[in-house]
């Protein structure tokens, strides 16, 4: 009962453990979207932020640009006008003005493909007025460009001239005041289109800074979630560990106390009543002198219960040997070699070196079982008819090695029996290093290595 209650002490106990620690799974995924959300968001926010400023730089600058070079392009052909009326009044008599009608009409074609051009160029933000006032104004001058030819044509050169002078330079000096309003339009369109765009990238590189001090503290904030998380679970597996090594210790030192129980038990009681048996055998026999059949008969019941009596001591000496308790780890593993050899029929080279100490017989159930089991999966596994067993003992350890040319541990079976997980938790026990690894010959080699600390005191 007593065991049964601490038992049921640790399973209620494992079960209060695992329900007051929770998973941090559902913090991480959480963390995880904010994360993927933000980056998403901004990646989003910042796409349309650089479209805005590709907007203003190619579609509004590039196109201010190109219309102030038609503006200029326009400009240029007024001042050739200009240049042109100049060189008529300076002319005089000499020269009829018609003889310039072939040079105003040249101008006249490219300033229309000018202003063409200019008109689907032209700033969104520029009024239906200021459009109408360009395009009347071009139209008045060409009337009276057409007035002043006429008149030259018909003989009244004076008459164009006054035209000229009274009505074609006041319209190309007013259409030259519109260009160059238009071209410091233009220019103030471009300073604030470029203003915008410094706007943009200060405001960019505000939400760049945000964004990374935010992703930053997210990360801060997970990175140290993760941290108390791993804490716990790992103080968590701490305890779990030291009570499932708190249970191996415990369920080893049961089962070998059940097994010293079984042992004695088979030694003296059944031992002693098959003694007991044949020595009353023995003695009817002895009575029995003319009866040879009868006597021949006790005989052999007398040979069945001394080879069960022998069979008897053999399983009590596996079970437990009472000689590890009696002389030690040395003489019961001098008795165990022999016997594993007579009964498996495979040949163990034992070799014992170094300067042997006392060893406890805590520690020494431990070492005996771990030999107990090396031998025993060579046996049932390696296929190997010779075996190495090699017991050392240095000045701070005790080394038992184990070895087999045969298939090896990777040709054995798939999952690890029992008996390879009881070798691993008796040499936890003692603080132990296990190592099962493969000899250049191949087969298995099994080394342990226990401190001479742990020999020396009680290993359970």
């Amino acid at each position: 009962m007593p065991r049964l209650d601490a038992a049921r002490s640790a399973v209620y106990s494992q079960a209060v453990l695992r329900s007051t620690v929770r998973s941090p799974t559902l913090g991480l995924i959480l963390g995880l979207f904010i994360t993927v959300t933000a980056v998403v968001v901004y990646s989003w926010y910042t796409s349309a932020q650089i479209s805005r400023l590709r907007k203003l730089q190619s579609e509004f600058a590039e196109r201010n640009r190109k219309d102030s070079l038609q503006l200029l392009r326009i400009q240029n052909d007024l001042n050739s006008l200009g240049l042109a009326m100049r060189d008529m009044l300076a002319a005089g008599e000499t020269h009829s003005i018609s003889a310039w009608s072939s040079q105003f009409e040249r101008i006249r074609a490219d300033l229309g493909d000018a202003l063409r051009l200019e008109a689907q160029l032209a700033a969104a933000e520029r009024t239906p007025e200021q459009r109408q006032y360009l395009s009347n104004s071009i139209a008045q001058f060409w009337d009276a460009a057409n007035r002043t030819f006429s008149l030259a044509r018909d003989g009244n050169e004076q008459g164009a001239r006054d035209q000229v002078r009274l009505s074609l330079q006041p319209l190309q000096a007013a259409l030259n005041n519109a260009v160059s309003r238009l071209l410091v339009a233009n220019n103030e369109s471009e300073e604030r289109a470029s203003a915008q765009v410094l706007q943009i990238y200060d405001r960019v590189q505000r939400q760049v800074y945000l964004f990374l001090a935010a992703t930053l503290a997210a990360i801060l904030v997970t990175g140290l979630y993760l941290i108390r998380s791993n804490r716990r679970l790992f103080a968590q597996l701490t305890n779990l560990s030291s009570q499932r090594s708190e249970l191996a210790q415990k369920l080893i030192a049961t089962q070998e106390s059940t097994l010293r129980h079984i042992s004695r038990e088979l030694h003296d009681e059944f031992g002693q009543v098959l003694t007991a048996i044949g020595a009353l055998l023995a003695r009817a026999e002895n009575r029995l002198k003319g009866d040879a059949t009868t006597r021949e008969e006790l005989r052999e019941v007398r040979d069945i219960a001394q080879n069960s009596l022998e069979n008897i001591r053999s399983l009590s000496q596996s079970l437990h040997p009472v000689m590890l308790d009696e002389t030690g780890l040395e003489s019961t593993v001098d008795w165990y070699i022999p016997m594993m050899e007579k009964q498996t029929g495979i040949t163990i080279s034992y070799e014992k070196s170094g300067a042997s100490f006392p060893i406890d017989a805590g520690a020494a159930i431990h070492l005996y079982r771990i030999l107990q089991e090396a031998l025993n999966n060579i046996v049932r596994h390696s296929g190997a008819r010779q075996a190495w067993v090699r017991l050392r003992f240095l000045s701070d350890a005790a080394e038992l090695e184990v070895e087999d040319h045969g298939r090896g541990f990777a040709a054995q079976t798939p999952k690890p029996g029992i008996g390879l997980v009881a070798m691993r938790e008796r040499a936890q026990l003692l603080d132990a290093v296990i190592e099962i690894s493969r000899p250049a010959q191949g087969g298995t080699l099994v080394l342990l290595r226990v401190p001479r600390g742990k020999l020396e005191s009680d290993g359970q």
